[in-house]
């Protein structure tokens, strides 16, 4: 766990009940529901649980998949970690552990790092650069 560290009940008390669901349970927003799946503006997107910036909209891609994608996260902002059974890597935010979504590697897309981070819309907010 990083360095913000609340109890379950805190959690509750700033989430709402969608976002505890996913970021704190590590659930699954509905694919093509979420606010930022098709949504391209210059800015930053950080942790929806603790406001760390998490990626740079120039990282955002257009995957189809039907969650927002991006091919690379901010220095230190992700962390990787597999899945128990092995066929997925979940990636959460560093600082507070909150559930963004999983990463994917070698699908051809052609971003610099043929990573695609499928991130759930709910478990991140947007900040415009102007």
């Amino acid at each position: 766990m990083g360095s913000i560290v609340k109890s379950e009940e805190e959690w509750r008390a700033v989430l709402s009940p969608e976002q505890f669901r996913i970021l704190r349970n590590k659930g699954t927003e509905p694919k093509g529901t979420g606010e930022y799946d098709k949504f391209f503006v210059d800015g930053t997107y950080t942790c929806a649980g603790c406001g760390t910036p998490l990626y740079k909209s120039t990282t955002k891609f257009n995957s189809g998949c039907g969650w927002p994608a991006f091919y690379e996260g901010l220095p230190g902002a992700i962390m990787r970690t597999p899945d128990p059974d092995g066929r997925r890597i979940e990636i959460t935010c560093t600082a507070c552990g909150g559930h963004l979504g999983h990463v994917f590697k070698g699908e051809g897309f052609k971003t610099p790092t043929d990573e695609r981070h499928c991130v759930n819309s709910i478990s991140i907010k947007f900040a415009s650069e102007s």
